[in-house]
């Protein structure tokens, strides 16, 4: 069994949340996965089994299991490992939108696994388990567009994140990590220092720091796509496509970011990838 069912939000979520992925699959030899770090906030809620972290991007959280979980932006992997068999939905929800969504800024969040319902609350228990008892994929979104629109009505007249925030968010995506912060601090007419602070205090990454994830997350996605069509780039290729200095400079961010570098990724991802000797170069 492999199911991995994608989804879009109805429209007055999608500022808030990137997309809906479902997946159960059964059958699976033993493995992990690396939860990788992206411009996301995680939200995931299980189905026939919990989900097991045997290590958090805070090495110093303790492994353990959730029926629902809710993650931070992070800098480090977490690794998640199954016995054969997953499943559940996973949500990204973008960081500007934590109040509207959670009742509080995503920095709050930053590099911790909570159980969802933590934050959450009863409902959030509630939701699980009628996923849980609903019989199709196109139920169990419908369901979660319900929930989530209840909680933007719930969080309704919450403050926001400040504008010059946003608007530096937004340059910096804009950029694919690319725009120094002095140039983000110009546009918005804060100093560097004051920009760092706020910026950090709402997502829970500095400006610098957010800018290696857009990079990384945008790396590894385009070299995920490719390996699943079975042609892995050249990392070279990659590398200029994606901001980075040169090929060596990908390949220590990616060792720094995912905890192993690209080849390994590739062959703990993607089984059926060619040998990473043939398909590519790391440096």
């Amino acid at each position: 069994m492999d199911e991995r069912p994608l989804a879009v939000p109805a429209p007055p979520l999608r500022p808030y949340v990137s997309g809906y992925a479902g997946y159960r699959q059964a059958g699976l030899p033993p493995g992990r996965h690396r939860g990788l770090p992206s411009p996301r906030l995680t939200l995931i809620f299980t189905l026939d089994e919990p989900l097991t972290l045997a290590g958090h991007p805070d090495p110093a959280q303790a492994p353990g299991t959730y029926s629902a979980l809710l993650g931070g932006l992070h800098t480090r992997p977490a690794l998640i490992t199954h016995q054969g068999r997953q499943s559940g939905i996973q949500l990204g929800l973008h960081p500007l939108g934590a109040r509207g969504l959670l009742g509080l800024p995503a920095g709050e969040l930053a590099d911790i696994d909570l159980p969802a319902e933590a934050v959450l609350g009863r409902q959030g228990v509630e939701v699980g388990e009628r996923l849980r008892a609903a019989r199709s994929w196109p139920e169990r979104f419908a369901l979660l567009d319900a929930y989530l629109l209840g909680r933007l009505t719930l969080e309704a007249g919450g403050s926001g994140p400040a504008p010059e925030v946003v608007r530096a968010w937004r340059l910096l995506a804009r950029s694919g990590g690319a725009a120094p912060v002095a140039m983000l601090a110009a546009e918005v007419g804060w100093s560097t220092r004051h920009l760092t602070a706020r910026f950090r205090q709402e997502t829970g990454l500095t400006p610098k720091t957010a800018a290696r994830v857009l990079r990384f997350d945008r790396a590894r996605r385009l070299l995920g796509a490719a390996a699943g069509r079975g042609t892995p780039p050249l990392l070279a290729d990659l590398a200029i496509r994606c901001g980075y200095f040169d090929q060596a400079h990908l390949a220590r961010e990616f060792r720094a970011l995912a905890g192993c570098p690209p080849s390994q990724w590739l062959a703990e991802e993607f089984r059926n990838v060619q040998a990473p000797g043939e398909a590519f170069e790391e440096g």
